[in-house]
Parts: C-alpha cells; sequence; structure tokens
C-alpha cells in the first residue's frame, strides 16, 4: 500500500505535514522495520507503536525532534568500513522524509543513475552496462574499457552548507528544511547509511 503522495502539487506548507503525518509515520515505520522484525530494537518500539508515532509526531510538530546518537562500528565487506547506525526511531523519520521528498529529487536525475532509486537495483544497472558495452565495443568487435572509481569518505566528507544550499533548490519549506538540517547536522551522521545516506544522496 502506498500514499499515492503527489509532492508537485503540494503547497510547500503542506510538505512537512505530510512528512509528521501519522499515516507517513506509519509507512516509514513499516519500511524501516523490513527484514529486521527480529530484531529487539524493533520489537520494543513496535510494542507500543501507536503511542511512539504519537509521540515522536509530537517532537516533530513542536520541533522539539532530535536524532538520538549514532552507534559507531567497523563493518568488512570485504574493504574495513567505518559505519554509523542511526536509532531506529531516527530511521522512522529518515523514511517519513525520503518517502516525500524523493519525487522532488529523482526527475532531475540522469536515466542511468542507480543509487538508491526505485526500480534501478542490481538487475537494472548490469542490464544498462551490458547495453552500453555492447554499443561501445561494437558487438564484442572492438577494444573497450571501464573506469571503476569510488569517492573515499564520501559521506564524511561532503560539506553540509553546500549540500543545504543544493536542498533548498528544491525545499522551500523551513520546516522541511530544519528537519533535514537536524538529520544531517548529527555529528556522527558524516559516515551514517541508509536512509541517512539517501537524503544526502538526493541532493548531490
Amino acid at each position: 500500500m502506498t500514499l499515492g503522495l503527489r509532492p508537485y502539487s503540494m503547497k510547500i506548507q503542506e510538505q512537512y505535514e505530510q512528512i509528521i503525518s501519522i499515516k507517513n509515520l506509519f509507512h516509514a515505520w513499516k519500511k524501516a522495520r523490513k527484514h529486521k522484525t527480529k530484531k529487539d530494537y524493533v520489537i520494543e518500539f513496535s510494542r507500543n507503536l501507536g503511542q511512539n508515532l504519537i509521540q515522536l509526531q509530537k517532537e516533530l510538530i513542536n520541533q522539539t525532534y532530535s536524532p538520538k546518537s549514532l552507534k559507531t562500528f567497523i563493518l568488512r565487506d570485504p574493504k574495513t568500513r567505518k559505519i554509523s547506525k542511526s536509532a531506529f526511531r531516527d530511521r522512522i523519520v529518515h523514511h517519513a522524509l525520503v518517502r516525500v521528498i524523493e519525487p522532488l529529487f529523482d526527475k532531475s536525475f540522469i536515466y542511468d543513475s542507480c543509487a538508491n532509486r526505485v526500480g534501478r537495483g542490481n538487475l537494472f544497472a548490469l542490464k544498462r552496462f551490458d547495453e552500453f558495452k555492447r554499443k561501445v565495443s561494437k558487438n564484442q568487435t572492438t577494444e573497450c574499457f571501464v573506469l571503476k572509481a569510488d569517492i573515499k569518505h564520501y559521506f564524511q566528507e561532503v560539506n553540509h552548507d553546500v549540500l543545504l544550499k543544493l536542498i533548498k533548490r528544491k525545499i522551500t519549506d523551513p520546516k522541511v528544511l530544519w528537519l533535514i538540517g537536524q538529520i544531517i547536522n548529527n555529528q556522527s551522521s558524516r559516515s551514517g547509511g541508509g536512509e541517512a545516506q539517501k537524503a544526502c544522496l538526493l541532493a548531490t
């Protein structure tokens, strides 16, 4: 089930209300708990789901919401990376935000941008790569080359002031900008993952 959000037709003052609505927070909770239903923190939050979502909504309405400190750990897959993990309630907020603002940015992406986009998973990327490979190599009759590159420590080093300027090109609602600021200025979020990274990707 989807909300059928239409952000392009929304008035500016309605964007924040869409984000913090109980209906959107509920769908964000469902998204945040996907593949994690047996985790203790998910079970604990879900035990008093209605009360916890209402409390989260109150904090967002009053703009007293503040992300909890992130938990940092080392991941090897196979290279070693430092990952900072958001609290479950904060991940709900991330999903709630992305559900509303993602379409505002998605239309400006090039067709072949695949990272964190609906319908642009690994299979799509592999298919597009195969199409380009056959085109450039003239059906594998001509030698061609592929550049594989990665930006080192991108999320740790991204300039937050520049990021916010890019976001403001698409979003002018001061309350939405406040919420985005709360997320990206959470100090440890520079190496965060999941929807926190997705919010950064939407603007860059």
